[in-house]
């Protein structure tokens, strides 16, 4: 077995006495294309996680998620430029460092990524053992290669790889094991945050379980220490964090508990996701699906009010004029709008009457 990590703390929260174990305060990062135009995917955004803890990401396609993912790795490249904000983990501050730096002292060690398409990032023609002492000799991590192929085998081991799949190359290896295997090689260094970036699509239902059983398992015996699980599945989170935060054209719009998020969203785009996805769960089986009208802004140009006013069947005149902060109900829970809760779930409770009669 691999030895468990050693973390400092940062801040304690007086309410829960965890440590916050990555914080982002106010982070703004943009693309710039080819024809000089900015693109601000990620947009003032702040959140924290707590050691031992994890939190969702949620949103359709194009709304920031794997923008953000990318943007808390502190490693820019073009087109994708660092504007603002802070990203601080475990007590150290990694905005604005040289991306030598970052790559040496932060990638695979206080923070880890995995990928969308997970599955296609392994080179064909090299075996697993190869990916494994890349990454622990490019970090003086080991000096042998006997030292590497002992630490890669007790993590296997962990993870439910057999050892054998070390000396295998990627296409001999069934979607799921190229998947758990990418898991694997993330969190070889014992990364502070892991960050996995839909890595349950392109799976089967029995694959996905056992992805996600794999992460969850990760977390709780402290192989890493905190996860960041980003998808456009809204429910599947409900199982796999603690909580949920719900992002729109490049901004946070509510940030609750799990089961907050997926029984009771209060933002008007939250509570159109969870209305147009099919949940198995008990009580929201039996809702009628709808569909979100529209799409999302052009982000080189985007509105001056609410974002997602031209979208929304609440929208008030004002919504499309004014910048909306976000709105805190107590905690920790926030949303985005100009509504208060009370006016929201009034709203929601006419509809609800009416689709009973």
């Amino acid at each position: 077995m691999i030895g468990m990590p050693k973390n400092l703390p940062l801040e304690v929260n007086d309410k829960t006495k965890k440590y916050v174990m990555l914080e982002v305060r106010e982070l703004t990062t943009k693309y710039i294309t080819r024809y000089n135009e900015d693109v601000y995917a990620v947009d003032h955004v702040s959140l924290k996680v707590e050691e031992g803890k994890s939190l969702g990401i949620a949103g359709e396609s194009g709304c920031g998620k794997s923008t953000l993912a990318l943007s808390l790795m502190g490693y820019y490249f073009a087109p994708l430029h660092y504007m603002s904000g802070e990203i601080i983990i475990d007590g150290r501050n990694i905005s604005g460092m040289k991306p030598d730096d970052i790559r040496k002292s932060i990638l695979g060690k206080e923070i880890s990524y995995i990928p969308q398409a997970a599955m296609n990032a392994l080179n064909p023609t090299r075996k697993i053992i190869d990916f494994i002492e890349d990454i622990l000799l490019a970090h003086d991590i080991f000096d042998t290669k006997k030292q590497a192929y002992e630490r890669a085998r007790g993590l296997f081991e962990t993870v439910g790889l057999p050892p054998e799949v070390l000396q295998k190359y990627p296409v001999e290896l069934s979607g799921g094991m190229k998947q758990r295997t990418v898991i694997a090689l993330s969190v070889i260094l014992l990364p502070k945050v892991l960050i996995a970036d839909e890595p349950s699509s392109a799976l089967d239902v029995t694959s996905q379980k056992m992805v996600i059983k794999m992460l969850r398992h990760l977390l709780e015996t402290g192989l890493i220490s905190s996860l960041i699980f980003i998808t456009h599945e809204l429910p599947l989170l409900y199982n796999v964090t603690d909580d949920i935060m719900v992002m729109y054209a490049g901004q946070i719009v509510e940030k609750a508990t799990a089961k907050q998020a997926v029984f009771d969203p209060l933002h008007p785009y939250a509570r159109g996701l969870m209305g147009s996805i099919i949940v198995p769960e008990s009580g929201l089986r039996d809702v009628k699906l709808t569909a979100i009208p529209g799409v999302p802004p052009n982000l080189k140009n985007p509105p001056a009010g609410c974002r997602f006013a031209e979208r929304c069947k609440y929208v008030r005149p004002e919504c499309k004029v004014f910048s909306v902060p976000l709105r805190e109900i107590g905690d920790g829970r926030v949303y985005r709008c100009i509504l208060t809760e009370n006016e929201l779930r009034e709203y929601y409770k006419r509809e609800s009457d009416q689709h009973a009669r």
